[in-house]
């Protein structure tokens, strides 16, 4: 979560300083009411905690209570569902620290703790979409005949290297973490300290990291093996052998292929192009103005809230647009208790005429 000068230093939360020419200091005035955007802000990220909170752990729930799984990226599913999960359940920490203006009540040790459970599960959660988006391209292309076995243990091996990652990424930013008393104001706030003669460049640094390990690598990799996937759902459809209602299915895969790299793209885009203009501007790359500094206020808090949306939507394009996920849940909360009736029998023999989407889940079967 950012704090801005403002916040910081609320004797100074009308104002915004730039910096010209290294010498001499311009006040300006902000652009928008700045307590109506952070009030605008808690809103939404009470929605994005309600909404991101139900449906992550009716994922983790539907998962954990599956007695077997139909499709071949269950174990990624799981950890997105529960990093997502992570990530929501301290967005009412922040919320109370932001209708308070800033201040942070909770010491020290709650603001690192807080700020790294944050951290690491964000990074986790674009790691294991990455993650996804290989292992059902090298499905499809390398590994489909390998042993089920063998496949199983990779994944869990990369879920772990991922979590550890996320970890690694999370740790610096972390570290200069301090809940900071303001002087002239009986308030207290969670931010970073960085070394004061090179405090720039430290939060340039750290900035520029997000943005490598949070999009810059990640979204060419989940763009790249989806086309290549849709590529070779393509060229299979194109097979002399290829039967009408296999070609549907390849369809309906290649939307939902389309569908990943969109939503990943309009969460994360808009957040990270800010954060690297900040960065520049933190390096003297970019001219740093009043109407840049409004835009960057802004548009930071508001692309932050906008990627935290993914938390939400996840859910969604990766688990309950599939048909096996709605079997689950109706089996889970509708036929829990009717064994007797014959109903749950009926519905686990259907399992073998489900087909939709099952080259994206289950590309094996191709």
């Amino acid at each position: 979560m950012n704090l801005e000068m403002a916040e910081i230093f609320p004797m100074y939360e009308d104002l915004n300083f730039t910096e010209l020419n290294n010498t001499h200091w311009e006040i300006c005035p902000p652009a928008i009411d700045r307590g109506t955007l952070l009030q605008a802000m808690c809103t939404l990220y009470v929605f994005i905690f309600i909404v991101g909170l139900a449906a992550n752990a009716l994922v983790v729930w539907v998962n954990v209570r599956a007695e077997h799984h139909r499709h071949e990226t269950h174990l990624y599913i799981l950890n997105l569902a529960v990093a997502d999960l992570c990530v929501v359940a301290t967005l009412p920490v922040w919320v109370s620290s932001l209708a308070q203006a800033g201040h942070w009540p909770f010491g020290q040790a709650a603001c690192k703790l807080t700020h790294l459970i944050f951290s690491v599960n964000l990074f986790a959660s674009i790691f294991f979409l990455a993650c996804m988006s290989m292992d059902r391209y090298l499905s499809v292309t390398r590994f489909g005949d390998a042993p089920c076995r063998r496949k199983r243990l990779v994944r869990r091996l990369v879920c772990a290297g991922a979590w550890l990652l996320a970890l690694v990424a999370s740790m610096p930013d972390t570290y200069f973490l301090r809940a900071v008393k303001i002087p002239h104001a009986d308030a207290t706030h969670c931010c970073p300290m960085y070394p004061e003669e090179s405090q720039q460049e430290w939060m340039a640094s750290i900035q520029l990291s997000f943005v490598v390990l949070g999009f810059a690598v990640p979204f060419p990799v989940i763009a790249v093996s989806y086309a290549l996937l849709a590529s070779a759902l393509s060229s299979s459809a194109a097979s002399p052998t290829s039967s009408s209602a296999g070609d549907h299915e390849r369809s309906l895969s290649r939307k939902v292929i389309f569908t990943y790299i969109v939503v990943f793209l309009l969460c994360w885009a808009p957040y990270h192009v800010v954060l690297l203009m900040d960065a520049l501007v933190l390096l003297g790359t970019l001219p740093l103005t009043c109407a840049m500094e409004n835009a960057l206020y802004v548009g930071m808090n508001l692309t932050q809230c906008l990627s935290l949306l993914h938390c939400c939507v996840n859910p969604v394009v990766y688990s309950f647009i599939h048909r096996h996920y709605r079997y689950d849940l109706m089996k889970a909360f509708i036929f829990k208790y009717s064994t007797r009736t014959g109903i749950a029998r009926l519905m686990d023999n259907s399992n073998g005429v489900e087909t939709e989407y099952s080259a994206v889940e289950n590309p094996s079967q191709l």
